[in-house]
């Protein structure tokens, strides 16, 4: 552990994997959740399922997907896991134009997935994104964070007011 209490710090503060070797495994799962604010114009062309690349929500829950799979190639000193489930949603929210991106993993391993569900909202809001510049680049990717965790040693953590 880093002088600064910081785990994926050794003594000398160097970057290091935190070793999981002897821990057991639970089941874990993670809740993370973010939106995509909306210009009019593309909150009504999402409404509408009018573009020319498809479904942008099924897309974006899809690459949302894959991105919890991929968690561990893009930040450096995460484990490498077995995921027994990933789940992405992408609900329009037309009252607040946005789109809102949940995403859910379940594993039974010895290190935590809240990682692979970040990442998972943060490419599925990406997606969105992606999908729709072409119409307008006034959208914004907000709030990204961490509602729920379970398993593990650290116990249950949940934002207060959801579910």
């Amino acid at each position: 552990m880093g002088k600064n209490g910081l785990t994926h710090l050794d003594s000398n503060d160097r970057p290091q994997m935190v070793d999981v070797s002897k821990k057991e495994e639970t089941l874990r799962e993670a809740v993370a959740e973010g939106r995509v604010v909306l210009p009019q114009r593309i909150l009504e062309v999402i409404r509408e399922g009018k573009t020319k690349k498809g479904n942008v929500l099924l897309i974006a829950e899809t690459a949302g997907i894959m991105a919890c799979k991929k968690t561990p190639e893009l930040i450096p000193l995460c484990h490498s896991i077995r995921l027994d489930s990933a789940s992405v949603t992408c609900d329009l929210d037309e009252s607040n134009s946005c789109v809102v991106v949940r995403c859910k993993v379940v594993a039974k391993e010895v290190t935590g997935v809240e990682m692979e569900a970040l990442t998972g909202v943060s490419v599925a809001a990406l997606t969105i994104y992606d999908m729709c510049k072409g119409i307008d680049k006034g959208m914004r990717i907000e709030g990204i964070r961490l509602l729920k965790k379970s398993g593990g040693k650290s116990g249950i953590y949940c934002v207060e007011g959801t579910e």
